[in-house]
């Protein structure tokens, strides 16, 4: 029993025995200078703090302070004191204390004989693990794209993320599984095997967390989409504290894969200490000058294809103070002055404390801009340490300084027994008493004299010799309280100050009339308004107005209102219509009424009307002149009204003691936002009158008056003239953003004089207006110069500003802001058509560009209405001017507004312009479509005509030739051959061939039984259609082969034949009847006709109509390609036909008909029907002269028209 018990005995001794890790607990120093904001507080892991401030002397005493309370003096099992200086923090349960108690801001307070430190204040935070803010989504992507999972989570300290694939952790495959310290996995290249439930795992001191599994899907469809570069992952904005690390991710895909490129929008080269891991730009360690903006492009390989992203990276930093304030050894009755400078971003906020304590600015002690406490005459009470404590939220920092006050055996004692009455309003009498002790050791005076009202007041002292005790203080403002006291000086040094006295200045009359408005409700009415005037110009409380006007008619009969002190308007009435008047104020104090205002005109109204008023804009508040000997530095404030403002105009001029005018100077025009100018040359102990107004482009307002005295050049003084403070050196300027430059110096190695604050002169380069001049004043040795416009050039200098002396200015640095986006839209946007479907747009630069246009970019839309994003938008590079807008619809109403791009990014769009394309529109010349019109109508009137007279010849030569016009009788049919038919029994016959409109009359209908006018109506309508297009219809009729042929306009006289008519079947003649849209020569020629006798029975060939290329000039070559363009209409129950057309058969155009030179080869006797042939006959020749008829027209001939007559002499 014994034995099987040792093992566990023995492992209960190195329990114990064995060390804690709470023997090494982590230390942490809590001092005045750099150090962690933040510490954490980990389970089994204790923290100490250790409070070492520095200090030359011992401590007697330490406090520690928690969330800025005094800990118990005992202390707990949580919070244990180790040692006089140090406290011991560790995770107790055994007080019963919560852990979370612990947490929060620790600081320590170290006492001693000379004063109290503090200590800059250190956060304790405990280990925590959060749940997850964001977890794995499900991905589905194509085969060779990229997948990305992402986990958020909070944790202190920062939890670690790892990866897993079906519980498994992922392949160590850095080319395709990225794994970034933000929390995001990439996986690029995606394949089948890929695929997988992916989860996140968070672990830190405080514990682990597994988050949920998303699945990976792989598709094996189309990879269309991949073709396109795209940026799946583009960067986020970021904010990192400094010191953190910081991931700027970009994950692009496309086939095939994408090139990844980084820049910065600033030009500047990426930092070195970047890591690019595959696509993404990874910093460990972040510095302020990572901050900016990063741009990620991703180019599609060979190609032009390319897209980008970009986004910020803000770096903020704990405060860092960069000059301390010095230790100082002073004399009692001095002054001290401490100077604190820091940086940080955000801009940290500067506090003083003095022994542990806030200061607070008062009558001796004052904060200026808040890096800067003095402390005037110096006591024994003001030793001490002294501390600024810079804290911007991410952090504290705190420097420390030792004030020491020597006080000498043999000091005078304080003045006695001061008093001051006042002479005048502006003059009082400072009258003293010698110290008590050792007065006959004293050297001089010095009067410290300050306004009583107001936290931040300028303190005035003036130095006088041991032979006097009282002093005239001049130029004080009236009915103002004053507060003086003296100190008295030995050559061991200065005594305490005396007792303060105060005293309250008498009123004077106003200094300023009130600023005058002035209007009309009605004819007979005018309103007057004014502003009350300040303390500074009322000089005393205000208790009336009086108000003079009179007509410009009558100037000498002058009328006066006066009105109590508190009205702020007054209505004249009862006044003359349509008439002008001038009109003045002036206010009144207990001691009289100070000057009047200018003379201001008005004209009242000539009808009642609501709106018509003039407003006079109110002058310029708090102008103040500082006089020197030969400069007046003028300063001043916005007018109440300034919203109207354009500018501000300002005059000098000397004036004599009766207050004349004895010159006149040039008025100086000042931009809207000048509130400073320096007038210089001008003379020594002079009296001058300095005017300054605001103006617009309709009318000047009033005018802010000073009046005053340049000083004496040889102004008493008992101290040495002192030399100007040399100007800083090392001047650095650096553009801090497109609107602001940051601009740092350093004071002067060598100087006499002690420099107070620094004086900035800003102006663009090159600039010769004064009015575009800025001064900035700082206390520190830095400065941000706002309000600047961007992408612009600047010459800045810096001027040392002692307690008495100005020193120059020094050499001048340039320095261009940043580029920022477009202010302004394109000017002057022009729409031009070209055409129906196209539009020229033009344009002009922006006027406010802020940096390089680099492109432009047009919207339009026919929908006015539609959102932004729906419009279409075509792009221009930056250096052209015009775009030519394309693929528009005609007839349509567009609406266009053009944009402009820097490198930042796109500027605001101008103004919508819209215009209308034209509709489509034939060009048709009406003059020649009225000729062809009327051309038509002459041609078709002389064809009826023609035809009528035709038919009158024919019918009197068959009475003259006995022929019997019932012999014949034409047979029509459709689809097949006619039977046969009786030939004609007359002996001299000829037959005429005309085109007949296709009918439902039956096969066997003979001419001759309609009447003349329906056969003539009949061919009328067959010969011409109303369709105007240029159409070729190929028809096959069927004539008899017994009539003359015609060519050339002439009867083919044929030699010893008989007058034959074979049956149609085998008598067929092939016409092309080509329609033309223009009539052209509608009558060709006369058609002659000769009735020949034919002795011996044969068979001849049908009619031949033929015209020469003179007649139809042309028309042959476009009757051929009409003739191989369309197919034949003859029916299908036809012979074939042998095609007589050879390599150079000629066809000629005759009424319409092409009918080949070489006859067609007739058929036998007996084929398709009996040979028909008139009675022998003498052979004669006999020429009849016919009418012509015209067989081509402007219309489409019906493909079936064909009719056969036959005519006898």
């Amino acid at each position: 029993m014994a034995v099987e018990s040792t093992p566990w005995l023995i492992c209960v001794l190195l329990l114990f025995c064995a060390p804690s890790k709470q023997d090494k607990p982590v230390s942490v120093e809590l001092s005045c200078g750099a150090g962690p904001s933040h510490v954490v507080l980990e389970p089994g892991s204790p923290l100490t703090l250790d409070c070492n401030l520095g200090a030359s002397d011992t401590p007697l005493n330490i406090t520690w302070l928690h969330e800025g309370q005094p800990l118990p003096p005992e202390g707990s099992d949580s919070r244990r004191y180790v040692s006089d200086s140090s406290l011991l923090l560790l995770l107790s349960s055994e007080d019963g204390a919560s852990p979370q108690a612990l947490e929060g801001g620790y600081s320590c307070v170290s006492t001693s004989a000379h004063g109290a430190l503090t200590s800059r204040t250190v956060n304790v935070l405990l280990a925590s693990l959060s749940s997850f803010r964001q977890e794995p989504s499900l991905q589905t992507v194509p085969a060779g794209g990229a997948a990305r999972f992402e986990c958020q989570i909070d944790g202190v300290p920062t939890p670690v993320i790892t990866w897993e694939k079906d519980k498994v952790t992922v392949p160590q495959d850095p080319s395709r599984f990225i794994s970034l310290p933000n929390g995001v996995l990439q996986i690029l290249e995606v394949t089948r095997e890929d695929e997988g439930a992916y989860r996140c795992v968070a672990s830190n001191s405080a514990g682990r967390a597994v988050s949920h599994a998303s699945r990976l899907t792989v598709s094996t469809g189309s990879a269309e989409a991949l073709n396109r570069v795209t940026i799946v992952a583009p960067p986020q904005n970021a904010t990192v504290v400094l010191g953190r690390p910081a991931v700027m991710e970009c994950m692009a895909q496309g086939q095939p894969k994408p090139l990844v490129s980084w820049s910065r929008l600033d030009g500047k080269p990426i930092s070195t200490d970047v890591i690019v891991l595959a696509t993404n730009l990874v910093i460990r360690d972040t510095r302020s000058h990572h901050g900016g903006i990063y741009v990620c492009r991703a180019n599609k390989p060979r190609t032009r294809e390319f897209v980008t992203a970009a986004a910020v990276l803000h770096v903020p930093a704990p405060p860092v103070i960069l000059q301390p304030p010095e230790t100082v050894s002073l004399s009692r009755g001095n002054t001290a002055r401490f100077v604190c400078n820091s940086s940080g971003e955000p801009t940290p906020v500067l506090r003083w404390l003095k022994n542990g304590k806030p200061i607070r600015s008062l009558r001796r002690a004052k904060i200026q801009n808040p890096g800067v406490l003095l402390i005037n005459q110096l006591g024994l009470e003001d030793a001490g340490y002294y501390q600024c404590i810079a804290d911007n939220g991410l952090g504290t920092a705190c420097a420390t300084a030792k004030l020491t006050v020597i006080v000498r055996e043999g000091l005078p004692s304080p003045p006695r027994r001061l008093s001051v009455t006042p002479y005048s309003s502006t003059t009082a009498l400072l009258t003293w008493e010698k110290p008590e002790y050792n007065s006959d050791q004293i050297i001089g005076y010095s009067v410290h004299c300050q306004q009583v009202a107001g936290s931040d007041n300028v303190e005035y002292q003036f130095a006088m010799n041991n032979d006097t005790t009282e002093y005239l203080v001049r130029d004080l403002l009236p009915h103002t309280a004053y507060s003086f006291f003296v100190v008295a000086y030995s050559p061991m040094g200065a005594s305490r100050p005396s007792l303060p006295v105060t005293v309250d200045m008498l009123e004077d009359v106003p200094s300023a009339p009130p600023q005058l408005s002035i209007a009309s409700t009605s004819p007979t009415d005018i309103r007057l308004m004014w502003h009350p005037l300040s303390s500074q110009y009322s000089r005393g409380a205000v208790t009336s107005y009086r108000i003079e006007y009179s007509s410009l008619d009558n100037a000498d009969t002058v009328f006066s209102v006066e009105v109590g002190g508190n009205e702020t308007q007054f209505t004249l009435r009862e006044l003359q219509p349509n008439q002008a008047y001038r009109l003045r104020i002036a206010a009144g104090t207990g001691v009289g009424f100070g000057v009047p205002s200018e003379w201001a005109q008005h004209q009242t109204l000539a009808h009642y009307n609501h709106t018509s008023h003039r407003m006079v804009m109110f002058a310029p508040t708090e102008l103040k002149v500082r006089a020197q000997a030969s400069k007046l530095n003028v300063t001043w404030q916005p007018s109440p009204n300034h919203t109207a403002v354009s500018g501000y105009k300002l005059t000098c001029r000397e004036v004599d003691a009766d207050g004349e005018k004895t010159t006149q100077t040039h008025v100086v025009r000042l931009r809207k936002k000048a509130r400073y100018h320096l007038l210089t040359g001008l003379v020594p102990d002079q009296q001058y009158e300095v005017r300054v107004w605001a103006f617009n482009k309709q009318a000047d307002g009033s005018a802010a008056v000073w009046k005053g005295r340049t000083e004496k050049p040889d102004k008493a003084s008992s101290l040495p003239m002192r030399p100007p403070p040399l100007p800083p050196i090392s001047i650095q300027a650096a553009a801090n953003s497109s609107t602001s430059i940051r601009l740092r110096w350093e004071k002067p190695r060598f100087s006499t004089v002690r420099i107070i604050n620094y004086t900035v002169r800003c102006s663009p380069a090159g600039t010769t207006n004064a009015s575009l001049v800025t001064y900035h004043t700082s206390a520190a040795q830095e400065i941000l110069i706002g309000a600047l416009k961007p992408f612009t050039r600047y010459e800045l200098a810096v001027q040392s500003n002692g307690i008495d002396a100005v020193g120059p200015f020094s050499g001048t640095v340039e320095e261009s802001t940043f580029t920022d986006r477009p202010s302004s839209p394109p000017q002057e946007l022009r729409l031009s058509t070209i055409d129906p479907s196209s539009v020229l747009a033009s344009w002009r630069p922006p006027l406010e560009p802020n940096g390089v246009i680099i492109g432009y970019r047009i919207l339009f839309s026919s929908n006015l209405s539609q959102p932004e994003h729906m419009w279409k938008n075509l792009s221009q590079d930056g250096s052209i001017t015009s775009l030519a807008v394309r693929g528009l619809s005609s007839g349509t109403h567009y609406f266009f507004k053009l944009g402009a791009s820097t490198e930042v990014g796109a500027g605001p769009y101008s103004l919508v312009k819209d215009t209308h394309t034209p509709p489509d529109q034939y060009e048709l010349d009406i003059h020649a479509v009225t000729g062809i019109i009327v051309g038509v109508c002459l041609g078709l009137i002389c064809i009826l005509l023609c035809m009528c007279f035709s038919f009158r010849n024919t019918k009197t030569s068959g009475g003259s030739g006995g022929l019997d016009s019932t012999a014949v009788t034409p047979q029509y049919r459709r689809g097949g051959y006619p039977s046969p038919s009786r030939p004609p029994e007359c002996g001299d016959c000829h037959e005429l061939e005309s085109l007949m409109p296709s009918t439902g009359q039956e096969s066997g209908q003979s001419l001759a039984e309609a009447p003349e006018e329906q056969s003539l109506m009949a061919v009328w309508n067959g010969s011409i259609s109303h369709n105007w297009a240029n159409r070729i219809t190929r028809y096959r009729d069927t004539v008899t082969e017994d009539s003359p042929g015609f060519i050339v306009g002439e009867p083919d006289v044929t030699n010893n034949a008989d007058c034959l008519s074979a049956s149609p079947s085998n008598n067929q003649v092939e016409a092309e009847v080509i329609v033309h849209s223009e009539i052209s020569d509608p009558l060709g020629g006369k058609v002659k006709a000769d009735c020949q006798r034919v002795k011996d029975c044969k068979v001849t060939r049908g009619p031949s109509l033929e015209q020469t290329e003179e007649n139809l000039p042309g028309k042959q070559s476009a009757a051929k390609q009409s003739q191989q363009s369309l197919p034949s209409t003859s029916s299908a129950a036809e012979e074939p036909e042998a095609v007589l057309a050879g390599p150079k058969r000629d066809s000629a155009l005759t009424n319409g008909f092409h009918s080949p030179k070489s006859p067609r080869p007739l058929p036998k006797s007996g084929e398709n029907g009996d040979v028909r042939c008139c009675p022998s006959a003498q052979a004669k020749t006999k020429s009849s002269s016919l009418t012509p008829v015209p067989f081509v027209t402007s219309g489409l001939v019906h493909p079936t028209s064909v009719a056969h007559g036959y005519l006898c002499p």
